[in-house]
This record gives structure tokens, C-alpha cells and sequence, in this order.
């Protein structure tokens, strides 16, 4: 549904109507990808033959020395795929509407396809969530938080390998919002020291911005107009000093991982943080203009199972 009230959303009646076969899927995935017609995805000339007598490729290039054949597919997470067309045009309209993102299980009963071909499609969908984005112009928020599961919620056994406080066995990550933009980035990372921190910032923020951290030592000394709210003393808020609006985005992202993955393995915590950003970020479109957005960032990646796995 809308979700917003001034955007448009879709029910899941008009999703089918939309998709109501393989040829609408294909034609409307194809539209998103080439707006003006068919593109070598090798050499990017539209010089192309398209409907060509094939089982599985669509066109094939006139420009090519080898007159190589492409499909919709090809050049994109897609490629290597053997799932229909509408179901990656439902599957996309599912990933980007649940806010808290979809389970594989979910996925799999939802589109009649096996749990592992879903767990591969929604790694795929990310991928595609891996949007560029410029540098923020501030005013920006910066924060950190960490992912893992909730110690008292553990076995007794397994609560002992776990000894320390705190974020002890948990992956940090670190975010930053643009206030002006609505913008996030999060990224997962090793390390919560000064160098690690201070670097993602100066690497994705304007250096005339103004910057907005809690008071941990790893933000002193930061080489921006930089103001800092003491949470160790329980301030919250000074005028427009605070951190509120990436920490509403972290409640959100942890929402997700509470109540629908559960679990994130350490390697892949980052593809779920670009998730969540990647669709907070679109989260002001129409829902037809969101599924577009993800399609169109499909093209150009490829993300193997092997290497996923690996």
C-alpha cells in the first residue's frame, strides 16, 4: 500500500494486473533497462536484431565481431537466472515494499519457488540496492551501532563462549544521514576506532559540512564543523545537535533483523545494511517508481553463487 499518503502505492491486485503473464513482466523489466530499445551489454551498441530464433536469448548485436547474443538478462543479476521474468518483477515489488525486509522463507512460499533460489534471489536484490551516492552536503548525522543477537535470549552454553558486555561477538556498522537530503549510507565494518570512523566520513561528506556525532573518543578531533550531544550524560539534544535521525533508521534496520531475518552471518551483514539504506532512500517515490529504481540497478551486476557462498 502507500504507506505515505502522498505516495502511491500498489495493492497486491494491482501488482497482478501489472503482471498478469510472462510477456508483461519481460516487457516491463525491458522498458526499465531500455527505455529507447535494446543495448549490446557488451558493447553498448544499439545496433541490434532482436526476436531472434533462440531458446533463450532475445536479440543478438550487429556490431560485434562475433554478433554475440544477449537477453534481458544478461549484464545484470539476472544473468545465470532460471527464474521466469514475473517472478522477478513480483519478487522485486515484495523486496521493496516490506519495509523490514522479506525472509527467504517468505519469499519462497510467497513465489512457489525453492528456499534457496529465494535466499539467492534477495542476495541478488541487493546487489542491486548498491546504488551510488554523493557526497553528502550535511547538515549530517553520524553514528554506530552493532548487530548481533540479544544475550539473555542465548542458551546458558552459549552465552558463556560469550564472555564480556556490551557489543561483545556483535558486527559494528556505521551510518551517516543527510539531513538536507533524507539520504543514508551504512556500511558494516571492522573496527570502531577513530581512523576507520573518521574515514567513511571524510570519504562520503562535504568537508563544508556540518557534522553531528554522540561524544565517543573516536569522533574528537573530527576535521569538520563538528558538534557532539553527551549521551554518556544523558543529552540527547542541543538546538540542532542530535543524532536522532540515523538512530530512527538503525531501530528500523534492527526491527528487521529482530523480527524478520533473526540471524545475519558476520559476512553479510554488509549487503543487509545497504538493504535497508538503499530502500530508505527510495522510500519517497511512488512504489511503481521504487521497483523501477531497483530494476534499473540490477543492470550492470553480477553476484555468482559460488561466490556468495564462498
Amino acid at each position: 500500500m502507500a504507506g505515505k499518503s502522498y505516495r502511491k502505492g500498489l495493492t497486491l491486485f494491482d501488482v497482478i494486473g501489472m503482471f498478469p503473464d510472462e510477456d508483461t513482466a519481460k516487457q516491463w523489466l525491458s522498458k526499465v533497462r531500455w527505455p529507447d530499445g535494446p543495448v549490446c551489454p557488451h558493447c553498448h551498441s544499439d545496433n541490434v536484431q532482436s526476436n531472434i530464433k533462440h531458446k533463450s536469448m532475445m536479440h543478438r548485436c550487429r556490431d560485434c565481431e562475433d554478433r554475440r547474443m544477449f537477453s534481458l538478462k544478461t549484464g545484470s543479476v539476472m544473468e545465470g537466472s532460471n527464474l521466469k521474468y514475473r517472478v522477478w518483477a513480483i519478487g522485486i515489488y515484495l523486496f521493496t515494499t516490506n519495509i523490514k525486509g522479506i525472509s527467504s522463507m517468505k519469499l519462497h512460499r510467497e513465489l512457489g519457488i525453492s528456499q534457496r533460489s529465494a535466499w539467492f534471489m534477495l542476495h541478488r536484490l541487493r546487489k542491486a540496492m548498491e546504488l551510488e551516492i554523493g557526497m553528502f552536503s550535511g547538515p549530517v548525522e553520524v553514528d554506530e551501532t552493532y548487530i548481533g543477537g540479544i544475550r539473555r535470549n542465548m542458551r546458558v552454553s552459549k552465552r558463556k563462549e560469550q564472555q564480556g558486555r556490551g557489543p561483545v561477538n556483535k558486527s559494528p556498522v556505521v551510518g551517516l544521514k543527510d539531513r538536507a537530503s533524507n539520504e543514508v549510507h551504512a556500511k558494516a565494518v571492522q573496527e570502531v576506532d577513530a581512523n576507520t570512523l573518521q574515514g567513511f566520513i571524510v570519504e562520503h561528506t562535504d568537508w563544508q559540512a556540518q557534522v553531528y556525532t554522540d561524544d565517543a573518543l573516536a569522533y574528537r578531533s573530527l576535521p569538520f564543523k563538528h558538534e557532539t550531544v553527551k549521551h554518556s550524560i544523558k543529552e540527547y539534544v542541543r538546538k540542532q545537535a542530535h543524532t536522532n535521525g540515523i538512530e530512527s533508521f538503525w531501530a528500523l534496520m534492527k526491527r528487521g533483523y529482530h523480527g524478520t531475518y533473526h540471524h545475519w552471518s558476520v559476512k553479510h551483514v554488509d549487503r543487509y545494511a545497504r538493504e535497508f539504506s538503499g530502500r530508505h532512500n527510495i522510500r519517497e517515490m511512488d512504489t511503481v517508481d521504487q521497483m523501477a529504481s531497483v530494476a534499473r540497478g540490477m543492470v550492470g551486476k553480477r553476484l555468482r553463487y559460488h561466490d556468495l557462498i564462498a
